[in-house]
């Protein structure tokens, strides 16, 4: 959420800022509001000060036997006046809030100005495209061959845009999973979390997802409670409506955990396989740091994520999206895009994100600065560590042979049992 003092301390400088991301966003209608809800505080204040110049006096005309019985009908109109008109105030502050709350976040000044992924920006790259002496498969016509994936009865079970995987296609997912875990919490200095599955709307609203994108998110019937989208939510809802010390930041937090996304706005896009389906796994990095530390805790949180890709051996490009394609909460993204033979191009495995305040202001977290008595709002940032479907999908086809076969990246082979190729 956008700082209210912000806004009116520079509402020309933040109305450019969000015009980058989109150039029909106005803060008019907040600015109308507040500007209303600032002329009723000076009415109230004045009503407040007559009631009180009043009450002075109507001790003063009782003591010279004055009648003052029109002073306390003037006190009581007053007052009735001054409770009507907080109301009026209190309902501004609901609309300011509900505004705000659409809002998104100003995106970080030095980014790329664009309405597109057009816009994009290449950082880096690493390794070369996989190349091949034969005509390479698809993930998931390599994953039914090998009866390691099974996307018909999936869709049997459950619907389409969902997966299942088998036997040696399981124990891979499982791997896949164990491994990143494995190097966020000992290499990286992570604290694992298990956090559950299912969230309440307060913790949507912290992060960002309600109530703007309600529509994407699948909610429970018998509750007000939501799958999650991401274990972004749990995670950074940890410590909402708690105050910190700045001596226990930054705070490395890591977990497991099915995703499930409606995708409302995705229909016809990348529909087979892996790619986007409503179930998925991802190995989630969440960071809570202070504000002066937070772009450089962005640098550390891709490098995080790249690591992975290397340590799998899968060809990848690291792209800074512009303005227009960085998401709702975000100010400063990372994509991390992995080669898909298939797809003959790169496709996103990662999204790293500074939030800035956003967040915390939104769930209402709070650090003490050190030496200072002043309470601030921590930044916060997430990044996939990786979108384990899209891994195995892009170990799939890159690690494919010729006969049909699949090798297993080293990394991986402790965690399959020494199996070093997914054979026929």
């Amino acid at each position: 959420m956008l700082d209210i003092k912000r806004i009116r301390r520079e509402p020309e400088k933040v109305e450019e800022l969000l015009k980058r991301r989109n150039p029909e966003l106005s803060l008019d209608k907040v600015l109308e509001l507040d500007k209303t809800r600032r002329e009723k505080l000076v009415e109230v204040e004045n009503m407040k000060a007559e009631q009180n110049k009043e009450s002075k006096q109507v001790p003063l005309l009782k003591k010279e036997g004055k009648d003052v019985s029109y002073l306390l009908q003037n006190m009581k109109n007053l007052a009735e006046k001054v409770k009507l008109i907080d109301n009026d105030v209190k309902e501004i502050d609901l609309k300011i809030e509900e505004e705000l709350l659409i809002l998104p976040n100003t995106p970080n000044p030095d980014i790329t100005i664009g309405l597109s992924d057009a816009s994009n920006k290449e950082v880096r790259k690493w390794g070369e495209p996989t190349k091949f002496d034969f005509e390479p498969k698809a993930h998931w016509d390599l994953g039914v061959d090998l009866d390691i994936l099974d996307f018909e009865r999936a869709t049997k079970i459950t619907g389409t845009r969902f997966s299942m995987f088998k036997g040696v296609g399981a124990r891979l997912e499982r791997s896949i999973t164990a491994y990143m875990l494995d190097k966020h919490t000992i290499d990286h200095g992570f604290t694992e979390i298990a956090p559950p599955f299912i969230v309440n709307k307060e913790s949507m609203y912290g992060t960002g997802q309600l109530p703007k994108f309600e529509e994407d998110m699948f909610k429970l019937n018998q509750k007000d409670y939501y799958l999650i989208p991401t274990a972004e939510v749990p995670v950074t809802n940890i410590y909402r409506n708690e105050v910190l010390e700045e001596a226990d930041l930054p705070i490395y937090m890591t977990a497991y955990t099915p995703c499930f996304r409606a995708e409302a706005g995705s229909a016809g896009r990348d529909t087979r396989g892996l790619i986007r389906n409503h179930q998925f796994d991802k190995v989630e990095m969440v960071m809570y740091s202070i504000p002066e530390e937070s772009y450089k805790q962005l640098e550390t949180l891709t490098g995080f994520a790249e690591e992975i890709l290397k340590g799998l051996g899968l060809p990848y490009r690291v792209v800074e999206l512009c303005t227009g394609d960085i998401g709702f909460s975000s100010a400063k993204t990372y994509d991390l895009e992995v080669w898909m033979p298939s797809y003959n191009r790169y496709v996103e495995i990662s999204s790293c994100s500074n939030f800035e305040d956003f967040q915390a202001r939104r769930a209402n977290i709070k650090y003490r600065p050190d030496n200072k008595g002043k309470l601030e709002f921590i930044h916060t940032l997430n990044g996939s560590g990786l979108a384990v479907g899209r891994t195995f999908a892009a170990i799939l086809e890159n690690y494919q042979q010729k006969d049909g076969t699949i090798l297993i990246p080293e990394a991986l082979r402790s965690y399959m049992r020494g199996m070093e190729k997914i054979t026929f």
